[in-house]
């Protein structure tokens, strides 16, 4: 297995400050990890303390300074009052790596009446992104990295069914959440100015973290024949860390990329219409927070 190709512990990093969803676990400790080598104030977002005390308390010898941020990003206030933390505790944030995520196997509604998949994996990237924009642009030139898949390229959206109440199926709830993510991604890059502020999504391969264990039965048993095959998390963990930090990115956005090439993503990801539709739509879903 190729091993992650690592920056050099001398390059200076492009921001002080950098926030990391997902991060107790997986790909996100491990791009938590890497920027913490780079010399950087890295917040990690957890939905349990216990666990992100732990992480914090493995994180801390890499370097840097690691801040623990607690929220259940399905949550719409949790997402709101989180950004307020993240405000006050990193002023000078510049690197956001949405990464937190979930499949389940069975279909659960949150209490802001959403999809757990679409509420986690799309409108928790949607809602977090928004609300530290005004942070991001204060310290250009910053960076927005969204954890996508390529099984987007499998998804459709149906605008009438975004709760995945007719038929729920995991792996096509997860699917189009990944579709939102990368539409997400392309929208908000037409948004912003690159020379303030970029956004970019990635796949991150086929990743041994557990992540699949969530999709019921089934995929646990896949996951566990197919795990030699899978690639570390510190491997999973290199494009969005090249992303977030190399000097040669800058002013690239609205990109979707794999070993750290810009690939092109499904057909349906290029819908400008489709993508205008997802951003109403997700307004609509946050605006009664």
């Amino acid at each position: 297995m190729e091993a992650p190709r690592e920056v050099r512990s001398d390059t200076p990093p492009l921001a002080a400050e950098a926030l990391v969803t997902g991060a107790t676990n997986g790909i996100g400790k491990e791009v938590a990890r890497a920027l913490l080598r780079r010399g950087m104030t890295v917040g990690i977002v957890a939905r349990q303390p216990e666990k992100g005390e732990q992480v914090a308390a493995e994180l801390a010898p890499a370097g840097g300074r690691v801040e623990l941020l607690v929220a259940d990003l399905t949550l719409q206030s949790e997402v709101r009052r989180l950004a307020g933390e993240v405000r006050d505790l990193l002023p000078r944030l510049a690197v956001l790596v949405n990464n937190a995520g979930a499949l389940h196997g069975e279909r659960r509604v949150t209490a802001d009446g959403i999809e757990s998949t679409f509420a986690l994996n799309h409108l928790g990237y949607f809602l977090l992104t928004r609300e530290l924009e005004p942070v991001l642009r204060a310290n250009p030139p910053a960076r927005i990295v969204n954890v996508a898949s390529a099984v987007h390229s499998t998804a459709r959206l149906d605008f009438d069914d975004l709760m995945s109440e007719r038929g729920y199926s995991a792996m096509r709830a997860y699917a189009r959440s990944k579709l939102a993510n990368v539409l997400f991604t392309y929208e908000l890059a037409r948004r912003l100015d690159p020379s303030v502020v970029t956004a970019n999504c990635l796949h991150p391969g086929v990743v041994a973290t557990g992540f699949g264990r969530g999709g019921g039965p089934t995929f646990a048993t896949l996951y566990e024949v197919g795990k030699p095959f899978m690639r570390s998390p510190e491997r999973g963990a290199d494009t969005a860390v090249w992303l977030a930090t190399d000097p040669a990115l800058a002013g690239v956005s609205g990109k979707y990329f794999v070993d750290r090439r810009a690939v092109r993503s499904s057909d349906a990801s290029y819908d400008l219409e489709l993508g205008r539709r997802l951003w109403q739509a997700s307004e609509r879903l946050v605006d009664h927070g």
